[in-house]
C-alpha cells in the first residue's frame, strides 16, 4: 500500500504548525517548527499572500497529513460524510476520530498515530476480544480495543500510556492503563475533537 515516507517535519513546516506527526518530539526544541519556522524548499522563506484555493487547498493537506492518509482515501471519508444528514465538516472530522489507529493513539497506547497503525497491522489490537489488523476500521461507542496479551511487554506501549496519563485522556474514550484496556463511550462532537482546523474550508474545496 502506498504511503508517505518523506521526513514527517516537512509536514508541518509546511503548514506552519505542529501536527505532532513525531510524539514526544513536537514537545522538545527539536522540533523541525520550533528550529526552523519556515517552509521547507529553497524558496521556503518567501512571503506570499494565498489565494482562497491555497487556504481552502493547505487546509486540507492539514487534515490529511495529521491522520496520515492519502488523497484517495481521505476523498472517500468526504464522499460518506456529505451523503449523510448533518454537518459535513464534523461528520469528516469524526469518521477520521473513529478510525482504529487514531483510537489507538487517543488511548495512548502509541506516541503516535504512525506507531499506532503499526500496532494495528501487525495484529496487536484486539477489539471486542478480536483481532483486528486493518488501520481505518471503525469503531462504535461501546466497543472494547485493548492490547493484546503477548505485546503488553512491548516497552513502547508501556512508556506511551505512561506519558499519555500525564497529557490526558480525551473524554469521549475511557481507558484502564493497567489492564491496557479502553472503552469508546461515545462518538466525539467537534468540541471534543483537538484538532485546529477549519473544516469547512475543506467542504468548500471538495464542493467546487
Amino acid at each position: 500500500m502506498a504511503r508517505y515516507r518523506d521526513a514527517l517535519c516537512r509536514q508541518c513546516r509546511r503548514e506552519g504548525e505542529k501536527l505532532f506527526l513525531k510524539g514526544d518530539r513536537c514537545f522538545t526544541e527539536k522540533c523541525g517548527v520550533e528550529r526552523r519556522k519556515y517552509p521547507p524548499g529553497q524558496h521556503g522563506q518567501r512571503r506570499s499572500k494565498l489565494t482562497d484555493y491555497a487556504l481552502q487547498l493547505r487546509e486540507k493537506q492539514k487534515v490529511r497529513n495529521t491522520y496520515g492518509l492519502l488523497e484517495k482515501q481521505f476523498r472517500r471519508y468526504y464522499e460518506k460524510a456529505s451523503s449523510q444528514k448533518g454537518v459535513t465538516g464534523e461528520l469528516l472530522l469524526q469518521f477520521l476520530e473513529r478510525r482504529l489507529d487514531n483510537v489507538v493513539y487517543r488511548m495512548g497506547f502509541a506516541y503516535n498515530r504512525g506507531q499506532a497503525r503499526q500496532l494495528v497491522g501487525h495484529g496487536h489490537i484486539l477489539v471486542n476480544g478480536h483481532r483486528v489488523n486493518i488501520p481505518s476500521f471503525l469503531v462504535k461507542p461501546g466497543d472494547v480495543v485493548e492490547v493484546k496479551e503477548s505485546a503488553r511487554k512491548i516497552p513502547t506501549i508501556a512508556d506511551s500510556l505512561q506519558k499519555a496519563q500525564h497529557r490526558g485522556i480525551l473524554d469521549w474514550v475511557q481507558v484502564d492503563a493497567d489492564a491496557f484496556k479502553g472503552t469508546v463511550d461515545h462518538i466525539p462532537s467537534r468540541d471534543e475533537i483537538p484538532l485546529v482546523a477549519q473544516e469547512q474550508l475543506i467542504v468548500e474545496l471538495y464542493s467546487k
